[in-house]
């Protein structure tokens, strides 16, 4: 009898929605489900799922690239100059305080606090 040569053939790779990495559980077991000879698919975690699919595909591994975060760059003024406008804005609660608008002076009372943290964070840097 002729033995047959069977050539290993790579499988081809089906095109993924989204990359591996970012697939869930679920997703994964559906494509893991697919492989030939998969056994135990389904108490597989994410990790061992990954890997199994890209070890039957022959894939490198992918790296996710993150969006790095913008900072703001929030111009601080000098503690003199926060100072200042705290004298400022207590000068003007005094006055809205003889009018007698509980609002307005609920809103200074919050932007002379906020400054005053302000003049904290200053001094620490």
């Amino acid at each position: 009898m002729a033995e047959e040569i069977k050539e290993e053939t790579k499988p081809t790779v089906p095109e993924f929605k989204k990359p591996l990495v970012k697939m869930t559980a679920v997703e994964l077991k559906e494509v893991a489900m697919e492989i030939p000879g998969a056994v135990g698919v389904t108490a597989m975690q994410k990790a061992d799922l990954l890997s199994s699919i890209r070890e039957y595909y022959s894939l490198e591994d992918e790296a996710v690239e993150k969006k790095k975060k913008v900072k703001k760059v929030v111009p601080k003024a000098t503690i003199k100059e926060l100072k200042g406008k705290i004298i400022e804005l207590r000068e003007k609660k005094g006055v809205v305080r003889e009018t007698g608008d509980p609002k307005q002076i609920n809103v200074l009372r919050r932007r002379i606090n906020r400054l005053k943290k302000q003049t904290r964070k200053a001094v620490q840097v």
